[in-house]
């Protein structure tokens, strides 16, 4: 893998935004998916590459009951682990109170609630209808508000459910707007199942203005599972977003809905990125080996054609 690459060729776009953060999720949202156990300190490892990487925002771990995500059963250990990182935003999902009450004991300052836009999901994921869902989300919002912690509201099944199929748009912009009138500092809108299409995350997009709640309150969560993430990621750059979740080498998907695929790659949303000459302070080389170390760690090769493509340069 070179160091000294040329490519791509930064070729700038109209009205698109200057500088994007990167919500790094791989860490939380990748690693959840993952059959085996990730042993904690590769986790510790894994995260603190990411920051050294120049990523600002590394989502790490949840504070679930171990007996729905055993995968991060290990957040009491790991999150004291990254005590030594500087700078860079260490946010955690939070589902409860009693989630809420494990991470502030550890010190977290920015954790996230996670809803849906649709009943059925809302049921498998929750235990709750969606309305239960938001109710259960209030006080733990109040309370991290409170304490001054930042909180991030994510909105699963915003384009399309794999049991109920399209999702009616008035539909997500209700609960998206009720998640951000609990006092949500910012909203993530995701593509569980990887079927928005461009016009589609525009038209919501604009929905959301609408209804009050501003773009520079929005993050975009793509999964690749059609091979939309990057021309819907540019649909949101192109509404004025910037903020976008990624995955460092693909990883992720969801446990709970199994059509849900691999996350948008960091890696190949960096390179589009500097392509369009959009600052994200990533050092894609520094990246992309910290997603070839954490394959050689999982055993299998990195789904994310940026690293399959630099890594054999």
């Amino acid at each position: 893998m070179t160091t000294s690459r040329t490519l791509p060729m930064t070729v700038p776009a109209q009205d698109l935004p200057a500088r994007v953060r990167i919500h790094e999720v791989g860490a939380r949202d990748g690693l959840q998916n993952e059959k085996a156990v990730v042993p904690t300190e590769v986790k510790a490892e894994f995260i603190h590459r990411l920051a050294a990487s120049g990523l600002t925002t590394v989502e790490a771990t949840s504070f679930v009951h171990p007996k729905w995500v055993p995968q991060l059963a290990d957040a009491e250990d790991l999150f004291p682990r990254l005590a030594d990182i500087g700078g860079v935003a260490l946010p955690v999902l939070v589902p409860n109170e009693r989630g809420l009450d494990r991470a502030l004991a550890l010190g977290a300052r920015r954790i996230a609630v996670f809803g849906s836009a649709t009943e059925t999901f809302a049921a498998r994921n929750l235990n709750r209808t969606v309305d239960e869902s938001l109710a259960m989300f209030e006080p733990v919002v109040a309370r991290a508000k409170a304490d001054k912690v930042h909180v991030r509201g994510y909105l699963s099944m915003c384009f399309g459910d794999p049991w109920e199929g399209p999702v009616p748009v008035h539909q997500v912009v209700r609960v998206a707007k009720a998640l951000m009138d609990l006092g949500c500092d910012e909203l993530s809108l995701g593509d569980t199942i990887g079927v928005a299409t461009p016009g589609h995350v525009q038209t919501l997009l604009a929905e959301l203005n609408e209804e009050g709640v501003p773009t520079d309150t929005i993050g975009v969560h793509f999964h690749d599972t059609y091979g939309q993430a990057l021309s819907n990621t540019l649909a949101a750059l192109q509404h004025g977003v910037t903020t976008v979740d990624a995955s460092a080498g693909g990883l992720g998907g969801c446990p709970y809905a199994k059509s849900a695929t691999g996350n948008l790659a960091t890696e190949d949303l960096v390179w589009m990125l500097q392509g369009l000459g959009i600052e994200t302070g990533v050092d894609l080389d520094a990246l992309t080996a910290t997603s070839v170390w954490l394959a050689d760690q999982l055993g299998r090769p990195s789904p994310s054609r940026t690293v399959r493509a630099l890594s054999v340069r």
